[in-house]
């Protein structure tokens, strides 16, 4: 199988004073440019040897790492050396892998290349997993601030919220929290993929949990309480898993054993976990058995 990878036309500047640091040391705009030069900025000028000594194996470790933070093109690219045993050695499993994240962020070419790989069991290469924390030698300190939704919520959503949640086990800010992230306290929202309301319960969601107007707001807030119940013990009170499974779902989760690897879904755990406060939450072990794929 032979396939094209992406090649965007795009500056280069940025690109040499990344990797000419000394020569730009004596531009004021330096460290501005520097900057600017992405991972797969670096990644595609190593791989095409634009600008610098041609290096695949580099190449394939920047792609890898733009992949893991999301970047789709990346995922396309790095799915075609695989593919093609282009700096790499061949692995249909890896190249189906990337091809599929891809394609989930809506890249139509990794699509059609991944169907025709269906086949093929996809195998997520060791450095899309999150890197170990260095050891500490002292506890760290949380330096999240919790956002204080008493300034930004609505009051009557506001109210319904801490009225609701306590009977669900799940925290306040957890629910508004999610609530801002995914409709901005509008009662009304509909997104491109039929999700409704405040918590964005799409229908097969409001069947599941017995919504029966996901527009009504206090509905859908109980629906979208008892899906993050569920989630919290699913999760163990990891609220980015818990995060990353409303927004992408648990079972995308599980395959990709932790946050997918989406830029949406990245920059939604992200600002979920910052204005929640913080990476844990209490959660009742007897509504759910843990995930068994990411249990310990």
């Amino acid at each position: 199988m032979s396939v094209a990878p992406l090649n965007p036309l795009r500056t280069l500047v940025a690109l040499v004073c990344t990797l000419a640091a000394q020569a730009c040391l004596a531009q004021d705009s330096a460290p501005l440019i520097a900057a600017q030069a992405s991972l797969f900025e670096q990644a595609q000028a190593y791989e095409n040897g634009e600008g610098v000594r041609r290096d695949p194996l580099l190449a394939a470790n920047l792609y890898c790492e733009a992949a893991r933070q999301g970047d789709r093109d990346a995922q396309y690219n790095l799915g075609w050396m695989y593919a093609n045993g282009r700096g790499v050695p061949r692995d249909d499993g890896r190249a189906v892998f990337f091809f599929l994240a891809a394609a989930e962020q809506g890249i139509e070419a990794a699509r059609h290349l991944a169907d025709r790989l269906a086949s093929v069991q996809p195998v997520m290469p060791d450095c899309m997993r999150e890197p170990e924390p260095l050891p500490v030698e002292r506890p760290q300190i949380a330096t999240w601030t919790p956002v204080d939704y008493s300034l930004i919520a609505p009051r009557n959503i506001y109210k319904l919220v801490y009225k609701l949640a306590p009977r669900f086990h799940v925290e306040p800010q957890l629910a508004l929290s999610i609530i801002a992230a995914e409709s901005n306290f509008n009662p009304q929202a509909v997104s491109a993929k039929n999700a409704q309301g405040l918590m964005q319960l799409i229908p097969e969601t409001s069947e599941r949990f017995n919504v029966k107007n996901a527009f009504d707001p206090a509905q859908n807030i109980r629906g979208g309480l008892i899906y993050l119940r569920w989630l919290l013990a699913y999760f163990e009170g990891d609220v980015a898993l818990v995060a990353a499974a409303y927004n992408a779902g648990e079972g995308t989760v599980e395959r990709y054993k932790g946050v997918p690897p989406y830029l949406e879904t990245r920059n939604y755990v992200k600002r979920v976990v910052q204005s929640f406060g913080g990476p844990h939450h209490p959660f009742e072990a007897t509504v759910s058995p843990p995930s068994a794929v990411l249990k310990k």
